[in-house]
């Protein structure tokens, strides 16, 4: 190499030291100016991670002493501590339970109840549960007008049924056709039309 060359090279590197020099004092310049405003949005991150971990961690005890007091209710459906543990810790959970055990014996009253839980779910079952054992017709053809309804067309099957009984063959034909082609009841709703409906 000539010296010439040399003394390129060195400029080069004495160049870029001086650039990275410059851009070190920028730096500091500009962690100095912004100290505080980068120590409180570290802190900000710091406490909304902590405050996430927490909160995980409260929501997943509170879900574990749900399913503790449903467990116990499951083993006990008398255990009042568990069924106020469990309608405090997870009030949809516990009308998920009032709502089983009330269509497992019929309950009529509990189910009336149960058509106003917050739960959107409970509260559709139970509106078709309570039309369905109290056999109300009126009822029934409420709740298969239902925009959101979960048993809408097995309410107008049930409906036409009664219709069917009570002789209203006309009535009855036009509930069976409530039923779409894709639900799973077009089937009973076909043969109830050529054979129950006369």
């Amino acid at each position: 190499m000539s010296l010439k060359e040399n003394i390129e090279m060195v400029k080069e590197e004495l160049n870029s030291e001086e650039k990275f020099f410059e851009n070190a004092v920028k730096a500091e310049r500009f962690i100095k100016k912004y100290r505080n405003a980068l120590i409180g949005g570290v802190s900000a991150v710091v406490v909304l991670v902590i405050a996430n971990v927490l909160y995980n961690a409260d929501k997943q005890a509170t879900a574990e002493a749900a399913n503790a007091a449903y467990a116990a209710l499951l083993q006990n459906g008398d255990d009042a501590a568990a069924q106020a543990e469990l309608q405090k810790l997870n009030p949809a959970l516990y009308d998920i339970w009032k709502l089983s055990g009330a269509v497992a014996s019929g309950d009529a009253a509990s189910l009336e109840k149960l058509t106003t839980s917050t739960a959107p779910a409970v509260s559709d079952i139970a509106a078709y549960e309570l039309a369905a054992l109290t056999r109300d017709a009126k009822k029934l053809d409420t709740y298969s007008y239902r925009q959101d309804a979960i048993y809408k067309e097995l309410a107008a099957v049930e409906n036409a049924l009664l219709l069917i009984q009570s002789g209203d063959a006309k009535a009855a034909r036009a509930k069976l056709a409530m039923v779409g082609k894709e639900s799973p009841l077009y089937g009973v709703a076909e043969l109830l039309m050529h054979y129950g409906v006369k």
